[in-house]
């Protein structure tokens, strides 16, 4: 069974047009994380998600802690992008939710060659084994896994 995975900063979450996101992950302040705003339309993405879910489909998120956060700050940060998902997309029943130390290779979590990664950072889609899209036309690019 096929499982797509989203990376969040980036790619579903607008981590960084957060004013002053940088000095605030730097101070382990999570705010960045939790107000940052959609990058896609979250019900057209959730409706889609949905349905390869009927199908079939596991659905994932593989996500970073911050850059050289301390083991208590990442804990707040993993809470934070795990809010983040419940508010933003609650009609989606992610299959499995890995909130992992920044850097950790994001091939380790694949389970099938046909598993599927969007992420905007191009080192994570070539090291995929996988299928690998950026975050250019999530929307269109899901509709073309149906």
């Amino acid at each position: 069974m096929r499982t797509i995975y989203f990376d969040m900063d980036g790619t579903i979450a607008d981590l960084y047009s957060v004013t002053d996101w940088l000095e605030k992950l730097r101070a382990e302040n999570t705010l960045p994380y939790e107000i940052a705003k959609p990058l896609v339309r979250l019900s057209s993405l959730a409706r889609i998600l949905n349905n390869l879910q009927r199908k079939g489909c596991r659905l994932g998120v593989i996500s970073w802690t911050a850059k050289n956060g301390s083991p208590e700050y990442n804990k707040r940060v993993k809470r934070a992008k795990e809010k983040w998902l419940k508010v933003h997309m609650k009609s989606v029943h992610w299959d499995e939710i890995n909130i992992v130390p920044y850097g950790t290779p994001k091939q380790n979590f694949i389970k099938m060659k046909f598993d599927v990664l969007f992420d905007d950072e191009e080192k994570n889609r070539k090291n995929w084994t996988g299928i690998s899209f950026d975050v250019q036309n999530i929307i269109e690019d899901l509709k073309g896994l149906i």
